[in-house]
């Protein structure tokens, strides 16, 4: 079965997406009491610029990516995390499933 790329419309169920989030939450915290931790909290993180939080202290590499939050950023940042941000300090090797990515998206959108 071949992977439905998530811009070509893999719809997203944001429920779902909520329970793939406990793998991101022992370094990622969301909500409305959301700090930074290992890594930087999450909220409203769709149209933000990479590395423009106050309270976690981002790789250079993040900083200079000159990335802006989208969904289609971050649905590659997903998948592999070192090809968009070479030296990124994220110790994630990536999600291969567009549904999850979908479904985390759906998720992230909600916050």
């Amino acid at each position: 079965m071949s992977a439905v790329p998530l811009i070509a419309g893999a719809a997203g169920n944001p429920a779902n997406g909520k329970l793939l989030f406990q793998r991101c939450a022992s370094c990622h915290a969301v909500g409305p009491y959301a700090t930074a931790g290992y890594g930087p909290q999450l909220n409203h993180i769709i149209g933000r610029r990479a590395g423009d939080t106050r309270d976690y202290k981002y790789s250079e590499a993040m900083k200079k990516s000159g990335l802006v939050w989208d969904e289609k950023t971050l649905a590659a940042f997903l998948r592999a995390p070192h090809d968009v941000v070479p030296d990124t300090k994220m110790r994630f090797w990536g999600i291969k499933d567009e549904q999850q990515i979908a479904d985390l998206l759906s998720y992230m959108k909600t916050l």
